[in-house]
């Protein structure tokens, strides 16, 4: 029977072969059984596939629209042909203007670039899947390193059509992993949904980069690494010298070359790193300096104690007493003497003498300016509590003062108020500030420097004293003024002037005192400097301009006009910064008469300082206060110099106070004739 078959009867052999090698139908007359069957095979592979694949195009471009990760499909000749919105969000590129691109021009141009490139195309060109991480260059210029994932698409014939890049930026990296009830958990890896395992794909160096990607120091670093490459070498030099500078710690501190200081300048360079030192120089305990170091605060059972030891336990064992506090309401005693309040009629003026009124009130000046600023600003009223409290707070600040200091003492405090006080009734603030600001700065200037030893961070540091070990090392000083001036303010509600406010508005006006105090300090001087110049600047030249221009709610259309950008809470602060730093270095500004008075006296205590530093063999912080050899003079120089001019430049640009800068500028005439005076009277006696 078998022999009988004709050829056409013949068993058709498999059509699959011919599918395989890449062609996609075959034509022939065949009433076999078997060609039925391919005719039927190769309509599945053919049509039926190719529907099924349209059908399910629409939904799997929705997928990709949907997810995290970035998806780029490009074609054999690496170009770009479709991109998802995550690709679009993390390379800042539109698909229209990145599809027809090669793929290879996303990547960052370096030394490993063509190396990574090779080793990627020859994977997959043997249609094996790539998995690896290289840097992509972003639209503004930064450098995004990712994770990148590319699987070949081949089709028939074995050849490679398509390439399937996954990129995981840092902004997207995250593990999904499947928990124990099926549902999705997220992590940190990303996630094999084949096996439904989770794979620890990223390098350690992949996860340094996307734990400091996103920082701003390191957006700036890559800007300028990404600029270096097409720029001439000059260029390459300069931006190489940018970036070792940003790699300081310190950016924000001018560095004193010591090889750079002449013979004659070493007083700026010792006052200047005297007072901007935070280092360690010795770690000394010295019992002695613990029992002689006093504060004035008060005691449980005897008011004030002149020999109370200056610790950092202190902090907890101040008491307020009814010796202190009246038992009955003071507002109705407090009768202000007629030579006081006629010293007081002029505390409004720029030129206000606060010598003077500390000697009519016998060292208490803190306490009668205080009271008057404060009914001028409202105080009472927003804080809604009676004159009584607000003077009964202001005895028990200015009783934990110390009045044996030649300057860091009740009447430096009311200095620094009055100041402030001026400043805040310039139109410009006005505009900028919320009456909850211009309180928070008033109590700030009382409190700034409650209970100042008389030395500076640096000795406290350097003779390990106790609150030194308290804070670190760290703003000493003014982490304690802040810190009892709370707990003096709170512990009885005969003096609490917050009491009545409400706990949202009492955290916010208490962060707003501490940061300000805190802002004194002077190590980060040049900080809130180059912040404040750098925030207000772009403000300020819109003013100029006349753009984004509006009026202050409590200021006048014409003198107060400010734009949005200076009523920010970021601006906010760093002009309360700025306000309270000016009052409280305001003496160079000041009348000359005032001028050299704290100018005599700051010299006085640290001549005290560095007699103790000596005494007790403790490293001297600033040699150029030396009783023997000291020139004041030079000193202010420096100071000014150092310290003052560029931040009231600034400050007279932003408030408006050319009064304050004119007296600056006469001041800084004096201090330099007297320098050459004595530079010349130096002279003559060799």
């Amino acid at each position: 029977m078998a022999a009988d078959h004709s050829q056409a009867d013949k068993e058709e052999p498999s059509i699959l072969p011919l599918l395989n090698a890449g062609f996609n139908r075959r034509y022939t007359e065949n009433t076999n059984t078997g060609a039925c069957l391919n005719e039927l095979i190769q309509l599945e592979h053919g049509e039926v596939r190719l529907q099924c694949k349209l059908r399910s195009s629409t939904a799997t471009f929705t997928a990709l629209d949907s997810v995290s990760d970035a998806v780029e499909i490009s074609s054999s000749d690496h170009e770009i042909q479709y991109v998802n919105p995550a690709f679009e969000r993390l390379t800042g590129y539109t698909s229209e203007e990145i599809l027809g691109k090669s793929t290879d021009s996303l990547m960052k141009s370096d030394g490993n670039k063509q190396e990574i490139l090779d080793m990627m195309y020859s994977q997959l060109r043997k249609g094996k899947i790539w998995e690896g991480t290289f840097y992509t260059r972003r639209k503004n210029g930064e450098a995004l390193v990712q994770n990148v994932y590319v699987t070949p698409v081949t089709e028939y014939g074995g050849k490679v059509k398509h390439h399937i890049f996954v990129r995981r930026g840092t902004s997207y990296n995250q593990t999904v992993a499947l928990s124990e009830s099926g549902q999705l958990e997220r992590y940190k890896d990303g996630i094999d949904l084949q096996n439904g395992v989770v794979l620890n794909r990223r390098q350690s160096m992949a996860r340094i980069h996307s734990m400091t990607i996103e920082a701003p120091i390191t957006k700036v670093i890559n800007i300028i690494n990404a600029a270096q490459e097409n720029s001439p070498i000059t260029v390459v030099q300069a931006l190489d010298r940018v970036l070792e500078i940003l790699r300081t710690t310190e950016l924000y501190s001018p560095q004193l070359n010591p090889l750079q200081v002449k013979e004659e300048d070493q007083i700026t360079s010792d006052y200047v790193g005297g007072l901007m030192s935070n280092a360690l120089l010795v770690l000394s305990r010295d019992k002695e300096f613990r029992e002689q170091s006093q504060i004035a605060a008060f005691d449980s059972n005897q008011g004030i104690n002149p020999k109370r030891k200056f610790s950092g336990s202190d902090v907890t064992l101040s008491k307020v007493t009814h010796h202190h506090i009246p038992s009955t309401s003071p507002a109705s005693q407090h009768r202000v003497p007629p030579h006081i309040e006629a010293i007081l009629e002029n505390s409004s003026l720029w030129d206000f003498n606060i010598v003077e009124l500390e000697k009519a009130t016998n060292k208490r000046p803190l306490m009668y300016l205080g009271m008057s600023i404060f009914q001028r600003f409202g105080v009472p009223e927003f804080l809604g509590v009676s004159e009584g409290v607000i003077l009964n707070w202001l005895q028990l600040i200015e009783a934990n003062y110390h009045s044996a200091n030649p300057y860091h003492n009740s009447s430096h405090a009311a200095d620094v108020l009055h100041a402030t006080a001026f400043f805040l009734e310039k139109d410009r603030l006005k505009a900028c500030l919320e009456i909850s600001d211009e309180i928070a700065a008033i109590i700030a200037a009382v409190v700034h420097d409650v209970d100042h030893p008389g030395r500076t961070n640096s000795f406290l540091c350097n003779a390990g004293s106790d609150l030194a070990v308290l804070y670190n090392d760290v703003a000493v000083l003014e982490s304690h003024h802040s810190a009892l001036a709370f707990q003096l303010t709170t512990r009885d509600d005969r003096c609490n002037i917050f009491k009545e406010l409400e706990r949202d508005d009492y955290r916010q006006i208490r962060q707003t005192i501490i940061d300000m105090v805190l802002a004194t300090e002077m190590v980060r001087h040049f900080e809130h400097l180059s912040k404040f110049v750098n925030s207000i600047k772009p403000a300020m030249k819109d003013i100029d301009d006349g753009s984004s221009m509006h009026s202050g709610g409590r200021g006048t259309p014409d003198s107060s006009s400010t734009s949005a950008a200076l009523t920010t809470p970021e601006n906010r602060m760093l002009i309360k910064r700025m306000l309270i730093k000016c009052a409280d270095i305001s003496n160079p500004a000041r009348p000359l008469n005032l001028c050299i008075e704290w100018a005599n006296r700051i010299a006085q205590e640290y001549c005290s300082q560095t007699d103790e530093e000596k005494r007790r063999g403790l490293p001297v912080v600033m040699p150029v206060f030396e009783r023997n050899t000291l020139c004041v003079s030079k000193s202010q120089v420096s100071f000014i110099d150092y310290f003052v001019v560029d931040m009231f430049d600034a400050w007279e640009t932003f408030a408006d106070c050319s009064e304050v800068t004119t007296h600056l500028q006469n001041n800084y005439k004096y201090w330099k004739q007297e320098e050459e005076k004595d530079r010349r009277g130096k002279s003559e006696k060799k």
